[in-house]
């Protein structure tokens, strides 16, 4: 198969981590025999040093006519700290998904045994959890008309939904049911905003669609509860652009280190990957980011095309580095390995898999991995 790939790097550990899921792509096309095409572009704080716009007309039009977008990260302390820069970062990614329409952001969770001892949570609540939050991305108060009165005393931010936008994202998660274990969760507050009324009438009426699979409801703080109580009770989760922002965030926790959560933004005709960790610029050029997130973004980027052989090589590579504890910092800080070294790992060990023995010595190298 032949995928032309924009590859958005971004900031802070973003080019790194990137650059470690583009060596496991090409393991795959080695493996496998496919042709990916990749094509960088620049967006958020380097692209407004570089252009002064955070998504430079030329990066839209690249993501515009690739087949998938490899994204890494977003953001800079430099305005983090300002609150009234009038250009920041973020607004490049926020632009990129509005105007490629990328209305569904899918964000896979599950935990490894061999890293539950990292959560903070205890081992009976979350060994076994595995669910996918579906969460609309490109409406609702994000999007919503602002406004500021003259004195700067009052302040609103209008959520608004059609249900064309309700309707679209609450299709994939239901036939995302289907193949999972066919229960439903929709999150909203329906017993106080009018939005969410809303999401439960299409939603519902969706689901009949759908009879195998079991549709059930949470108000959002009791969905925030429940992550926590018991977050194996989730399969699919489906909720809108704010709810699903706040709750991804907060499952992140779950499985020990946000270093391993992917994500993907899902539109008609453009699909973006990423990891969710955001920037992280305290360790940028330390080699010390854990790339597996990103690697699992571009695990995604392959079931997005029906690769699910070549996807799954990925994740079982990815086991095998978490069970060796080959793994950089946030996983193993006794004994811990570079972001390139990782990668490393995991682009051999899928190369060849039938060895399951590793020289330490050598990966501390940065040479052959597997013996």
């Amino acid at each position: 198969m032949d995928i032309k790939i924009a590859v958005l790097s971004g900031d802070g550990i973003g080019p790194e981590v990137t650059q470690q899921a583009l060596k496991i792509l090409d393991a795959i096309s080695e493996k496998y025999g496919h042709t990916f095409t990749f094509e960088k572009a620049s967006i958020g704080a380097i692209a407004i040093e570089e252009t002064g716009n955070p998504l430079p007309d030329e990066t839209l039009k690249i993501c515009s006519n690739a087949d998938a977008i490899l994204f890494g990260a977003i953001g800079d302390p430099k305005y983090d700290n300002d609150p009234s820069s009038v250009i920041r970062p973020e607004q490049g990614l926020l632009k990129l998904r509005k105007s490629l329409n990328l209305f569904a952001n899918i964000r896979p969770l599950i935990t490894y045994d061999d890293l539950i001892y990292k959560s903070n949570l205890k081992k009976e609540v979350i060994k076994g959890t595995d669910f996918v939050i579906y969460r609309e991305l490109t409406s609702g108060i994000y999007f919503g008309k602002k406004a500021l009165s003259s004195d700067e005393s009052v302040a609103s931010d209008t959520c608004t939904y059609s249900i064309e936008e309700i309707d679209r994202i609450a299709e994939l998660a239901f036939k995302a049911a289907m193949v999972r274990r066919k229960k439903l969760t929709l999150v909203d507050k329906a017993n106080v905003l009018e939005t969410s009324r809303l999401w439960r009438k299409r939603v519902i009426k969706i689901s009949k669609k759908y009879p195998k699979v079991s549709l059930n409801f949470l108000f959002v703080d009791n969905a925030a509860m429940q992550l926590i109580l018991n977050p194996t009770q989730f399969d699919v989760i489906l909720t809108d652009n704010m709810f699903g922002d706040i709750l991804s965030d907060e499952a992140s926790v779950i499985s020990g280190s946000i270093g391993l959560l992917a994500s993907a933004s899902i539109g008609e005709h453009s699909a973006l990957f990423e990891p969710i960790h955001g920037a992280y610029s305290k360790a940028k050029g330390k080699n010390i980011a854990n790339p597996l997130a990103a690697i699992l973004s571009a695990a995604m980027l392959l079931d997005h095309f029906e690769l699910f052989e070549e996807a799954e090589d990925i994740r079982n590579a990815i086991e095998k580095s978490i069970e060796l504890s080959i793994t950089t910092p946030d996983l193993n800080d006794k004994n811990h390995f570079s972001t390139t070294n990782v990668g490393n790992f995991i682009r051999d060990f899928i190369l060849d898999d039938s060895n399951t023995f590793y020289n330490k010595g050598n990966i501390d190298l940065g040479q052959s991995t597997i013996i």
